[in-house]
């Protein structure tokens, strides 16, 4: 387990690129397309599971989501667990045990949704998170500390960027690994935020967004999709259903040999 810990940290130095899944079909398929690691998405597995995002899924839920992943890819995985699934760092702690039991050896962590935990407080659930993980035996588990102050417009707009930077630093003392700026995707603000942050900088890309040559010339070292891979996935077999249905012919069906040979592996 701290062996893929290793590897997930050592993935860092350079642009991570993260297609985010969300079960062990997809897990699979974004693998054999050549991810060096895996992450699932909150949104994702929650909606595979007939849930809403934000925080509808139990933690022995999303434990065992992460285990039917962590059983059929040979790279690190890493999980979202959303706000820990409880306020308290007990409640942190206790979910990155039950996660790394289900074989992960990272997580994301978010200081949301608004109103924003307390900077102190969010630092006193990643001081639980990486206590947990050491007493795992995990000494390397790589935590992604998540901040809200973007992506759900905390404050006015021309305070966020020394809001964002504050929680970093504190976020860097109390054990965080990444900074995960969700609703963030301006270039020069990115680059100011990669140069002065204690951190290395994770992004949630878009379709429409930067590409990840230009996040990787600004400094970003962390990029991930969210639920975006899911929502293609899905759209595509809304149009396919939807010719069928309508017309009774298979146009928008693509080749699925590429799939099929992935999936013939269960």
């Amino acid at each position: 387990m701290n062996e893929r810990a290793r590897r997930l940290r050592a993935l860092h130095d350079d642009l991570l690129v993260l297609p985010n899944v969300w079960d062990a079909a997809s897990a699979q398929v974004v693998a054999d397309a050549g991810a060096t690691a895996i992450a699932t998405g909150s949104a994702g597995v929650a909606w595979s599971l007939g849930l809403p995002d934000g925080q509808k899924i139990s933690r022995s839920a999303m434990a065992e989501a992460v285990a039917r992943i962590t059983a059929v890819v040979d790279l690190p995985v890493t999980a979202d667990i959303e706000g820990g699934y409880g306020p308290a760092p007990d409640d942190v702690a206790a979910t990155v045990t039950e996660i790394i039991r289900a074989g992960a050896v990272g997580i994301n962590l978010e200081d949301g949704p608004a109103p924003l935990f307390d900077v102190e407080a969010q630092a006193a659930r990643i001081r639980a998170a990486r206590d947990a993980a050491d007493a795992a035996g995990v000494p390397d588990f790589f935590i992604n500390a998540r901040t809200d102050v973007h992506l759900y417009q905390v404050g006015d707009l021309a305070g966020r960027p020394a809001e964002v930077l504050a929680r970093a630093r504190v976020y860097a003392a109390a054990g965080g690994d990444c900074l995960f700026v969700p609703g963030l995707l301006d270039l020069a603000a990115l680059e100011t935020l990669v140069a002065a942050s204690p951190l290395p900088v994770n992004v949630l890309a878009k379709p429409d967004g930067p590409t990840v040559k230009e996040l990787a010339t600004v400094g970003v070292r962390r990029m991930s999709l969210g639920g975006s891979l899911m929502l293609a996935t899905y759209a595509a077999a809304h149009r396919a259903a939807k010719e069928l249905l309508a017309n009774g012919t298979y146009d928008a069906f693509p080749d699925d040999s590429a799939a099929r040979a992935v999936l013939a592996r269960f």
